[in-house]
């Protein structure tokens, strides 16, 4: 599963990245560059990245991949600047590479993809990356759902396999709910994302 998700904090897809580590609760980071420069200004503090020692968009991007496990791009058609930078830089380093064309793919495919690649691939630390907001306009709400979806997968499957391996030893039992909307968040809360 995965611990950390990471990115270099640009406008659309990487921002999407930490805002979906944010909003489930799993630790996010990644380098930026010095002065935490993106696209529309200065990246606000809440977002905890790194500062590099340069002002480099490069240098950032081929860090963040060199600190991950794998990288996986999001975007529409054949990459181009940063983005098949990155793919370039997951290349040089050998690491583990996905790249999902939203030409190609629709949002849930891409998501099964993602959680199949993570879980085959045993990712923990996470570098997203992908199109800047003034290159796509719908990249960032693209790369929330999928890498949602794509979490929510994961979780679904640990769920499964942990109740087919039996009780675990450590976990206390879930009290009972008090009302019916407890109940009915509950069940909610444990069907899977197809369901």
């Amino acid at each position: 599963m995965i611990e950390k998700i990471i990115s270099g904090g640009q406008t659309g897809a990487d921002r999407a990245a930490l805002d979906v580590a944010i909003k489930l609760g799993i630790p996010h980071g990644g380098w930026i560059p010095k002065g935490r420069k993106t696209e529309d200004g200065t990246l606000p503090q809440k977002y905890k990245l790194h500062e590099m020692p340069t002002e480099s968009y490069p240098a950032r991007t081929e860090q963040n991949v060199i600190d991950s496990d794998g990288t996986l791009i999001i975007s529409r058609g054949k990459l181009s600047g940063g983005s098949d930078y990155t793919r370039k830089m997951t290349l040089r380093h050998h690491k583990q590479l996905l790249g999902i064309d939203l030409e190609q793919t629709n949002h849930y495919d891409a998501a099964s993809l993602v959680a199949s690649w993570i879980q085959m691939r045993r990712i923990e630390i996470l570098n997203v990356a992908g199109p800047r907001a003034s290159e796509d306009q719908q990249i960032y709400s693209d790369v929330i759902t999928i890498l949602e979806q794509a979490i929510q997968i994961l979780i679904d499957v640990d769920k499964k396999s942990s109740i087919i391996s039996g009780p675990d030893t450590k976990r206390k039992p879930l009290k009972p709910p008090i009302t019916v909307d407890q109940a009915v968040e509950r069940l909610i809360s444990e069907l899977s994302l197809k369901d």
